[in-house]
């Protein structure tokens, strides 16, 4: 059988059996997300100033990015699991999460004195910001890495990448929670860096444990 026969007969056969996969990613994500959690409230905990952060855009600023950034790469990370699936919509809602943080961070220029700049963007904790956001990842790339096990990814250094993204956005959500850097310039710089280590791990990672 040519390669391409085999890849089709693959993907019928993940077509037919769509829901499971469904399921396997439903609880891949909860599950992650859930020991993410855990581990979260034990060793740092939501900032305590968190109430007043609420009423302030630059807070909520960060939880619009990287939810923007999960949500299409959760999808696209579990599409990825089938040969021959398009990601369509999906790959296309990726650029949302950049487009936010540009605008974000050109809003962030017009309102506070440049020379300020530098101290927003390298705030006061982006040493923890690229230890946190990678560690708070490990359970949910574990978690997702696991559900691709079942599938049968094409591409399994870009399925493992594009894992990383949504793990490290799972990780990012909890963490800016703590965070009490809050500029768009910060969120700009250092959360990017922390997602890119985990989509590189990731890569790596599915390069090896996706392979069929």
């Amino acid at each position: 059988m040519r390669t391409n026969d085999l890849i089709k007969a693959i993907a019928a056969d993940a077509g037919s059996k769509s829901a499971p996969m469904g399921e396997t990613a439903t609880l891949a994500l909860i599950g992650g997300a859930a020991i993410t959690a855990t581990i979260f409230f034990v060793t740092l905990g939501a900032r305590p100033d968190i109430a007043q952060a609420l009423q302030t855009f630059r807070f909520l600023f960060k939880f619009m990015f990287v939810v923007a950034l999960g949500v299409p790469a959760a999808v696209v990370a579990m599409r990825l699991g089938r040969p021959g699936a398009v990601i369509g919509q999906w790959g296309r809602a990726l650029a949302l999460a950049p487009l936010l943080l540009a605008l974000g961070v050109l809003m962030e220029l017009a309102t506070v004195p440049q020379p300020l700049w530098t101290t927003k963007l390298f705030g006061t904790n982006w040493r923890e910001c690229l230890t946190f956001i990678p560690m708070l990842s490990i359970a949910p790339l574990a978690c997702i890495l696991l559900a691709l096990r079942h599938a049968a990814p094409t591409n399994g250094r870009l399925a493992g990448a594009v894992a990383g993204v949504a793990a490290a956005s799972i990780a990012a959500v909890f963490y800016a929670s703590h965070c009490v850097d809050d500029s768009p310039l910060f969120v700009a710089t250092w959360y990017p860096i922390a997602i890119g280590i985990v989509a590189l791990v990731g890569s790596l990672v599915g390069a090896r444990v996706l392979r069929w």
